[in-house]
């Protein structure tokens, strides 16, 4: 008889994700049986997988295991391993809630970006701590085409450029990977966000994300947007000392990111399940041969 994997699906913001649970870590999730879930015509389809492991049963996150239950084990949808996926988080949280691992209110989750602070809201929104942006120094160019953009170099765990151009139709379509440099910004590639400006602290945005492709949002870049939109109006809340709010309207949606004084960044944004089901170990196996 064929083993069964049970699986879930969700989305934060259209940022969609196979969910396989897995608390004791017992799953061998090899890129390659990563990709194939997420094929969106011969597997389940998603921008990404979220494993989800005991912090306690996983190598990378025994040490976190005193501060979080549960490891957000998050891969890319070409089977890449990533620090952190904010939508993910979301997603991930909102699936703990649902298996009745949480409840409402706050909980705590094991990420390779660290832990992440997480408020589920009884209206439905989520909101994660995601931690602090760091600004690396240096000039940072991004190029689609013809077009070329100074960009801003915003880590969030994960690496982000940021560019604002005058039209989203400019980022092309962001099949492939947009062209930057210098390229030892970036030794391993990064997430490549396009801003435009909708109203007073209003932006919306396209990505391309590393290992993915364009994806309907990304959190992690709509925060890098919100910190680098910011600077550019000259809003700074560690100089300011008051909370500065930022609404960015992703193709899925809308996130709304609000970075403190100490320099600590919230995103609050919608996680919704939407199927449950079994996958077939042998088909996954015969589509690795």
């Amino acid at each position: 008889m064929s083993t069964r994997i049970a699986f879930l699906k969700g989305h934060g913001t259209e940022n969609d994700f196979v969910i396989v649970p897995d608390p004791e870590n017992t799953l061998d999730l090899t890129p390659a049986a990563v990709a194939a879930l997420c094929d969106r015509r011969a597997g389940i389809g998603a921008d990404g997988v979220l494993h989800v492991v005991r912090s306690a049963a996983h190598p990378e996150a025994g040490e976190m295991a005193g501060e979080a239950d549960w490891f957000m084990d998050y891969r890319n949808a070409d089977g890449s391993v990533s620090e952190m996926c904010g939508n993910g988080v979301r997603v991930f949280a909102r699936y703990l809630q649902h298996a009745g691992h949480v409840a409402e209110g706050d909980t705590a989750i094991a990420t390779r970006g660290g832990v992440k602070t997480v408020h589920i809201a009884k209206n439905g929104e989520i909101t994660v701590g995601m931690g602090r942006a760091r600004l690396p120094e240096g000039d940072v160019e991004v190029s689609v085409g013809e077009h070329n953009w100074p960009a801003r170099n915003v880590n969030m765990g994960n690496p982000h450029a940021v560019a604002f151009v005058d039209d989203l139709a400019h980022a092309g379509d962001l099949y492939s990977p947009p062209p930057f440099s210098p390229a030892s910004a970036y030794p391993e590639g990064v997430n490549v966000e396009f801003v435009v400006d909708r109203g007073p602290r209003h932006v919306a945005m396209r990505v391309h994300e590393r290992g993915s492709g364009e994806t309907r949002s990304c959190g992690t870049g709509a925060c890098a947007v919100a910190v680098a939109t910011a600077r550019r109006d000259g809003a700074d809340p560690a100089v300011t000392g008051t909370p500065v709010t930022y609404t960015v309207d992703v193709l899925g949606g809308r996130l709304v990111i609000t970075e403190h004084p100490d320099g600590e960044i919230e995103m609050t944004g919608p996680a919704v399940i939407v199927a449950e089901g079994e996958f077939d170990a042998e088909w996954l196996e015969s589509t690795l041969r």
